[in-house]
């Protein structure tokens, strides 16, 4: 069925274009310039809209097929892999003014984590010094996640650990183990699944993420370790032992599970680091520490690190990274899997390998469901695009060999301190540059065929807002740099196919395109002969599709027709991150970074994204009854239909009364200017008969030119008093 849709989509797309394009001019020449600019550019909407979808069905084929022939690797064959093979992970959690129990169960999913060597890392961006007690409350509270996860693993760290060592010393003769070690094995097993059952008895639920992370993260990895003893028992039960091998390998996982090394790091405390504020520069002022040991330097711009063999401050370097939002969470053997992955012969030239996001299940609002549907729709694609070697690093989570990562640095000293960039941080997309960047260098991008992480989708229009403008934002701008990556990876013999050129330039592009196009049908009344009903049975096979795939993956079929209403009022968000990225493009000038508010409340939406979807009601509205006027039945169904799912839309995912208060709010709130605490200026500080400060000037030198004002306004210095004798 698939295949067919793909062959459908485009015989009747090459039908309309002949028959009703080509025979009107073939028929009635081009009979006067206002008709044969709608014909071509209408030709150009509806081109580029078909070949969006095309792409929709060629990603979902390619995308089930990878499903189809996918064979999970046995449980049994991780655990013999990593016995021999001890590498490390560092898994790095960005985190920027988050809810502490979003940060909480993110940190939790990431430490369960059974794997050999593993550091998690709490990327905190907040300002290090808040005035606002309220703040730095929470800011402290952030701080001791890390130290009370270490704290409550401490009882099964040390646990596991003692007695996989007495299980090394009792089997160092190589001696057959007894039935009543595997007992003794069981009863581990047992004993964690219960440590974790009970933990997730006391997590306080408040909404479907916290219900999520206690069933699938804990109790999930509860169950499959109950499952483990309930085997073992059974063999002990049948008088029979597993081999001394692998009674080594469970008590290993035991182990692996419970000792991940938990901590914070805090960039904004030191002057020698990034400040911008973007998530890349978060992420790459760690990376770039790591495989070194500093010592900090007090100095007048603040602290400093200093390489230092001797230093204290030591950052260990791992031969993975695993990047993950703060609002994410992973599920058992995500990074046992994901590794293996880039650990086989074949994946040698493999940079990042993710499961990209699915939605947390059992959504409070409706705009928050159908946001999640249209994410786990992007699951979908994203497989595929990896069956054609198209696919893009998407930054929720991802582990990334870090020997990639030291191929597409970028080395800026600004300051006096070297500035590494190693996600790209031009765009607010990061990861999309930096997946060009890794295909520039050689190493390729693969989605593991599994759902093993989840994100959280935003609650309401106002955060959705936030997300999807900054998605529409930076795609334009990545184009050129791709087309210069074709043209080196062709130079160097590399085949490069159109079916992946066509879907990185659907992802890139197709917002823009599609936005426009959009606008271009909503506003201008086209000459009703250029409409035709085979130019809509060209889009039946995507939406038929889609509505497969919606029923496929828990929602209903008719979300289609919810997901086109949801588009039609984000249309104003996505052309504004068009726009965005042609100011860009023009000024030269970074777009400041936007992170999704990720917080209990309601977001309050700008003014212009809440009156726009109104206007496109109204406009529709007034679209179809001009055309019903002029009997254009076509365009008169076509604005009835898009008036009415847009109001549905507004109605169901923004709210009337959610409108009017957010429209108040952006109409009042210039009324009110917050008071900013009084700083004091360096001439401020001369006024008074404050000291000279010697360490800030012999630190700085002379900033300006001119000299320091706190040492021009001083009183001024009888020259013999300083002189040395005999000068």
């Amino acid at each position: 069925m698939s295949r067919l849709a793909i062959v459908a989509t485009v015989v009747f797309w090459a039908i309309y274009v002949v028959y009703t394009i080509l025979r009107q001019f073939i028929d009635n020449g081009t009979q006067n310039f206002r008709f044969t600019t709608e014909a071509v550019s209408y030709v150009i909407v509806v081109t580029f809209l078909t070949f969006s979808a095309l792409m929709y069905l060629v990603a979902r084929q390619g995308a089930l097929i990878r499903f189809r022939d996918h064979v999970r690797v046995p449980r049994a064959e991780l655990d013999r892999h990593f016995a021999q093979n001890h590498s490390s992970i560092t898994v790095l959690v960005p985190s920027y003014s988050e809810e502490l129990v979003v940060i909480r169960s993110t940190l939790w999913s990431a430490a369960l984590q059974e794997y050999p060597e593993m550091r998690v890392v709490l990327l905190i961006d907040d300002p290090p010094f808040p005035t606002d007690k309220t703040v730095a409350a929470k800011l402290d509270q952030a701080r001791g996640i890390a130290t009370d996860i270490m704290d409550a693993l401490s009882e099964p760290r040390q646990r596991f650990a003692d007695a996989r060592m007495q299980f090394e010393l009792e089997t160092m003769d190589n001696a057959e183990p007894t039935i009543e070690a595997v007992r003794q094995l069981a009863y581990q097993y047992f004993w964690a699944a219960d440590w974790l059952e009970t933990m997730a008895e006391g997590e306080r639920i408040e909404d479907h993420v916290d219900e999520f992370f206690a069933d699938q993260v804990l109790r999930g990895l509860s169950e499959e370790l109950a499952l483990v003893g309930t085997a073992l028992t059974a063999a002990a039960d049948q008088g029979e032992t597993p081999a001394i091998e692998r009674m080594a390998e469970l008590y290993r996982r035991l182990d692996w599970t419970f000792n991940a090394e938990i901590t914070t790091f805090e960039r904004k405390k030191y002057a020698s680091l990034s400040h911008e504020a973007n998530k890349a520069m978060n992420l790459n002022s760690y990376i770039g520490l790591m495989g070194d040991s500093y010592e900090e330097e007090l100095t007048p711009n603040g602290l400093v690190l200093r390489p230092s063999v001797t230093g204290d401050f030591i950052v260990p370097d791992s031969d993975y990274l695993l990047t993950l939002d703060a609002d994410s969470v992973l599920l058992r053997d995500y990074c046992l899997r994901l590794v293996y992955f880039l650990e086989q012969p074949e994946n040698a030239r493999v940079a990042v390998t993710q499961t990209p996001y699915s939605s947390f299940r059992g959504a409070g609002t409706r705009i928050e469901r159908l946001a999640g549907a249209t994410t786990d729709i992007q699951h979908l694609l994203h497989q595929g695009m990896s069956y054609y070697n198209a696919a893009f690093w998407v930054g929720a989570n991802a582990v990334i060999r870090r020997e990639s990562l030291v191929d597409i640095v970028e080395i800026e000293n600004i300051g006096g301190f070297d500035i590494k960039r190693y996600v790209q941080d031009r765009t607010v997309i990061e990861d999309t540059e930096s997946s060009v960047d890794l295909g520039t260098h050689g190493w390729t991008i693969v989605n593991y065929p599994e759902r093993l992480s989840y994100s959280a989708t935003p609650p309401d229009f106002g955060s959705l807002v936030v997300q999807r403008r900054r998605w529409a934002n930076g795609g334009l701008l990545i184009m050129p740099k791709f087309v210069r990556q074709v043209r080196e990876r062709r130079a160097r013999g590399e085949r490069v196919t159109f079916t992946e050129i066509a879907l990185r330039t659907n992802y890139m592009t197709s917002i823009a395109w599609a936005s426009f196009g959009l606008i271009f049908l909503l506003a201008y009344p086209y000459d009703s002969r250029l409409l035709s009903p085979v130019v809509v049975l060209a889009a039946v096979p995507y939406f038929l599709c889609m509505g497969f795939d919606l029923r496929r993956f828990g929602y209903r079929f008719t979300d289609i027709a919810r997901i086109y209403g949801f588009n039609l009022i984000l249309l104003p968000v996505n052309l504004a991150g068009v726009f965005k990225s042609i100011e860009q493009a023009i000024t030269v000038k970074k777009i400041p970074f936007s992170r999704t508010p990720k917080v209990k409340d309601r977001t309050a939406a700008p003014l212009l994204y809440v009156v726009a979807p109104y206007v496109i009601v109204a406009f529709s509205v007034i679209t179809l009854w001009r055309d019903v006027m002029a009997g254009n039945w076509g365009n008169a169904a076509f604005a009835g239909l898009n008036a009415f799912l847009a109001l549905t839309a507004i109605i169901a995912y923004i709210g009337i009364w959610n409108s009017i208060v957010d429209i108040w709010i952006a109409m009042t709130g210039w009324l009110f200017v917050p008071v900013k605490p009084k700083t004091t200026t360096a001439d401020d500080a001369a006024d008074g008969d404050a000291p000279i400060d010697w360490r800030s000037v012999l630190y700085r030198g002379d900033t300006d030119g001119l000299g320091s004002t706190t040492i021009a306004s001083a009183e001024p210095r009888n020259p013999a008093s300083t002189s040395r004798k005999g000068a």
